[in-house]
C-alpha cells in the first residue's frame, strides 16, 4: 500500500493528483502543515526536514512533491500515459517542472497570501502588485508555447502538465488576471477540469 502524507490544500495536492489520475490503490494521512504533527519523531524518521509531502511505496520513502510525481508516473503511468514516450519528452517534463518551481511558485504563492489568504492587516499591497509584474514574464512565456499545442509533451496530458498545472492552479483562489494570457488560460482549464484533480481535493472524511 502507497502512503502519502500531508493535506489537499498543501504541496501533497500535486502527489494526490498523480495517484488519483494513475487509479493507484493509496492511503492519505492527512497531515496538516500548520500542525505540530511534523514535529512527530515518527514522522521526522521519515522525512527529517518536518514538511509535506511525504510517500512511502514498500521500503521506499521519498520527498520533494516533483521527485514524487516523477517517480509515481514512471513507476506506474505507462500505460496511462502519464509518462511521456522518449528520453527528450521526459527532459522537456523535467524542464518545465523545475521551471514552475524556480519562476512561478514563490510569486504566485506570495501574490495569493497578500491578496486573498493573510488576514487583512497582514497583507501587504506592494507585495501583491510586485508578485503580479515578476508572474508576468513567465506566464506570457508558458501562454507562447501553448500556442501551438494543446499540451507541454507528447500531444497529451502528462506528468509535464499536472506539475506545472499544480502550482498554476493557485491562480484561481489568487483570482490573478489571466486576460493576457488566454492559451495558458485554455489549457488550465482543461488540465484542472480532469476528474482526478477534482478527486484529489476532496480530504477523506
Amino acid at each position: 500500500m502507497i502512503t502519502i502524507y500531508g493535506i489537499a490544500t498543501s504541496r501533497a495536492f500535486r502527489a494526490y493528483w498523480m495517484a488519483e489520475e494513475l487509479g493507484l490503490d493509496y492511503q492519505r494521512v492527512p497531515l496538516d502543515f500548520r500542525g505540530e504533527g511534523l514535529q512527530d519523531p515518527a514522522y521526522l524518521a521519515l522525512n527529517p526536514n518536518g514538511r509535506i509531502p511525504t510517500l512511502v511505496d514498500g521500503e521506499l520513502v521519498l520527498w520533494e512533491s516533483m521527485a514524487i510525481n516523477f517517480y509515481l508516473a514512471e513507476k506506474y503511468g505507462e500505460q496511462t500515459g502519464l509518462w511521456p514516450d522518449s528520453i527528450e519528452s521526459r527532459a522537456l517534463a523535467n524542464q518545465w517542472s523545475h521551471w514552475v518551481m524556480h519562476e512561478v511558485e514563490g510569486p504566485l504563492l506570495s501574490y495569493l497570501m497578500h491578496k486573498r489568504v493573510l488576514p487583512e492587516e497582514k497583507r501587504e499591497a506592494e507585495k501583491v502588485s510586485r508578485n503580479e509584474g515578476l508572474l508576468r514574464k513567465p506566464f506570457r512565456i508558458l501562454n507562447d508555447k501553448l500556442a501551438d499545442r494543446d499540451y507541454l509533451a507528447d500531444g497529451r496530458f502528462t506528468v509535464a502538465d499536472l506539475n506545472v498545472a499544480a502550482v498554476l492552479s493557485w491562480s484561481k483562489p489568487a483570482r490573478y488576471p489571466m486576460a493576457d494570457y488566454p492559451e495558458l488560460a485554455a489549457w488550465l482549464k482543461r488540465c484542472l477540469d480532469r476528474p482526478a484533480r477534482k478527486r484529489a481535493q476532496v480530504e477523506p472524511a
